[in-house]
């Protein structure tokens, strides 16, 4: 295991204690403390939710891209507690909504139960059940998504992806959570299905003339990921 040098403190630290570290740093100059974000993420841990909602920084990250282009409408795959949902929230504004579906029942009421919390009971619809029969359901109609976050079961990352892209404008940006997961989505040896899925999806953007992406690594609290994020033409 590497470790790493703390400057002031000489001494070497884990990974995992030198990222999370770094983190907390950065978190507390460009994160403001927020009580609605603070009871959910407390709330999701009371009631035994799994711990793998984005981070404070990927969360601000999620919303200053939705500000950044302007989302009015945003589509998640993936709710959990409803984290990134108020930070969606947020950004879409009066007259904004977010469409976020989420198969496991508990996961969806903890979810309201933040999402109203945090003042957005009119601005985050939680659509339960199998998103990828959710989806199918839907339509883009003249109100197409502005953005989508897709952090659920990456074994249907391409799946999802195909109808994300179905019900998006020109100009709108898919971002796909957890597609390094600590180098082993390359590790070819390792035909795990999340690992699998994140393989098909980018094989198939090598080939889709209609978007343009690219990968970003990260390091932070959940040691080493990334994200896809991808460009619709």
């Amino acid at each position: 295991m590497a470790y790493y040098y703390a400057p002031g403190t000489n001494a070497y630290l884990p990974p995992q204690e030198a990222f999370s570290r770094s983190a907390r740093y950065h978190d507390s100059f460009l994160i403001a403390p927020d009580d609605a974000l603070m009871f959910a993420q407390k709330n999701t841990t009371a009631n035994g939710l799994p711990e793998i909602a984005v981070s404070p920084a990927e969360g601000k990250l999620l919303h200053l891209v939705a500000c950044s282009i302007g989302a009015k409408r945003i589509l998640e795959i993936g709710t959990l507690g409803g984290y990134s949902s108020i930070w969606f929230g947020r950004a879409v504004g009066e007259g904004g909504e977010v469409v976020t579906c989420e198969l496991n029942a508990k996961h969806v009421q903890v979810a309201r139960e933040n999402i109203v919390k945090a003042g957005l009971g009119n601005v985050v619809k939680v659509v339960e059940g199998s998103a990828i029969e959710s989806l199918a359901k839907m339509e883009s109609g003249d109100a197409p998504f502005d953005l989508v976050f897709i952090d659920a079961d990456k074994e249907n990352n391409l799946p999802y992806f195909l109808e994300a892209k179905r019900l998006t404008r020109k100009g709108a940006v898919i971002i796909v959570d957890n597609t390094v997961r600590e180098g082993q989505v390359a590790d070819l040896s390792n035909t795990a299905a999340p690992h699998v899925g994140t393989r098909k999806l980018l094989a198939h953007l090598k080939e889709d003339t209609e978007v343009s992406a690219t990968t970003i690594s990260t390091i932070g609290e959940r040691m080493w990921d990334g994200f896809t994020y991808i460009l619709k033409f």
